[in-house]
């Protein structure tokens, strides 16, 4: 009997210390990493592209690329260039040979923190084929891919800005007629 009593006094107060532990003043639940006033941005949705007409010679700008010299000369077609209700800006490019021997392709720059491309199509023969299933990728430094860089980082993007320029200030730039104290995004002297 003693041993029942003993054993009934050790459950009640096993309740009551249940009951004391939901009363508990302290919080034991972690914080949430961010305020519950953020709210998550909606995530970035591609816009549908519709392939540019072939691009003809009178509307070519050459892009002058920094660095060694490259075995290409690159132009740009004026006429294709737009920036997308996605803000992604796209251009026809035109890589020239020493040869004469052309390149096409229609591709297209995000202007995110490091920069991003995708190759849209590729010509031939006055006629341009899409590419399915290619992805944006992130603009490397290769030399071979240094008009990229260029394009992204002199003239297309408002420098720490990460959003794309106006298309008649990407034609100027690309023509030499903006400052390149302007393009890199400090104050001109």
């Amino acid at each position: 009997m003693r041993h029942s009593r003993t054993l009934i006094a050790c459950l009640l107060l096993g309740l009551g210390s249940t009951a004391l532990l939901a009363d508990n003043a302290f919080v034991t639940d972690p914080e949430p990493d961010v305020p519950a006033s953020v709210r998550p941005g909606t995530p970035w949705q591609e816009a549908s592209v519709e392939l540019p007409a072939w691009p003809k010679d009178d509307d070519l700008v050459e892009l002058v690329v920094d660095g060694p010299p490259s075995p290409f000369r690159y132009f740009v077609d004026a006429r294709s260039l737009r920036v997308g209700p996605d803000g992604a800006v796209r251009y026809t490019l035109v890589a020239e040979g020493r040869n004469g021997a052309r390149n096409v392709s229609v591709e297209g720059i995000r202007c995110t923190p490091k920069g991003r491309y995708k190759i849209f199509a590729y010509g031939s023969g006055n006629r341009l084929d899409r590419l399915e299933g290619s992805d944006w990728q992130p603009i490397s430094s290769d030399p071979g891919a240094r008009y990229r860089q260029d394009l992204w980082r002199h003239h297309f993007c408002i420098p720490r800005g990460f959003k794309p320029r106006p298309e008649s200030d990407m034609i100027r730039s690309l023509q030499g007629r903006i400052p390149p104290g302007q393009n890199m995004g400090f104050q001109a002297d």
